[in-house]
């Protein structure tokens, strides 16, 4: 219903990036008239968040503009706010202004990629966060050129890259493995659904193609360890097998 209303979206939409951004974050912004000065963490966060809220929604707006079912009915600037509103709310919030079953399988895998990225760390949001997925760039970046790793120029830790490979790759095995078992349980629901389903818990974003109440209860305790998982992280819950 608040699809047209472009206020209420803004104020959540801020709300949401606020949340998302970090309370760290949020601190050096707060100094930033008396320090001049951000460190490599707050850079890394707000112009990866920027990229991921503009990227996301121009992607979301090119793939459902048409789609009558989503936003194809809307206006051009309600098209534009519910395009960028998905985007911001992919990211950790779970507020959607569009049938997201509607939504092509193309538009729920991005979906899904943005939730699997998440918010920053410190936040209110879950994923692997934006900074393990920046230093990732900035990794495969140095091995293509042979430089060293650098950002905003300063030098990224050499265990940087390392930690967030390791994060990588478990939060990954968490999901395909969480949707596999899924597909397996429920065979009559689409794989995009499910892969939506198990990132958004993993994510702890609480979005849904609307599958979530016809699940069964191996599902439902399924999607509750992942989001246990997402909430605590990956490496948090390996280290208590040590």
């Amino acid at each position: 219903p608040y699809v047209s209303n472009y206020y209420v979206q803004a104020v959540i939409m801020f709300l949401i990036m606020a949340g998302g951004l970090g309370f760290m974050v949020w601190v050096e912004i707060g100094e930033w008239r008396k320090k001049r000065h951000l460190s490599l963490h707050a850079r890394m966060v707000l112009l990866f968040s920027c990229i991921l809220w503009v990227g996301g929604s121009v992607l979301i707006g090119l793939m459902e503009w048409n789609n009558p079912k989503s936003m194809g009915g809307l206006s051009v600037p309600g098209k534009v706010m519910a395009a960028l509103f998905q985007s911001v709310s992919t990211r950790t919030a779970g507020m959607n202004t569009i049938d997201l079953a509607a939504c092509g399988p193309i538009t729920k895998l991005l979906m899904s990629i943005l939730q699997f990225i998440g918010a920053a760390p410190g936040s209110t949001g879950g994923g692997i966060k934006t900074t393990t997925f920046f230093v990732l760039l900035q990794g495969i970046k140095s091995a293509a050129t042979n430089r060293s790793e650098k950002a905003f120029r300063y030098s990224v830790p050499v265990n940087a890259f390392r930690k967030a490979s390791v994060i990588l790759l478990m939060g990954l095995t968490i999901v395909l493995t969480g949707s596999f078992i899924m597909s397996a349980l429920e065979p009559g629901i689409d794989m995009s659904d499910i892969l939506f389903e198990i990132t958004s818990a993993f994510g702890t974003t609480g979005l849904s193609t609307g599958i979530t109440g016809s699940l069964t209860t191996g599902s439902k305790i399924l999607s509750i360890i992942i989001m246990y998982i997402g909430r605590l992280g990956p490496l948090t819950i390996a280290t208590l097998w040590y």
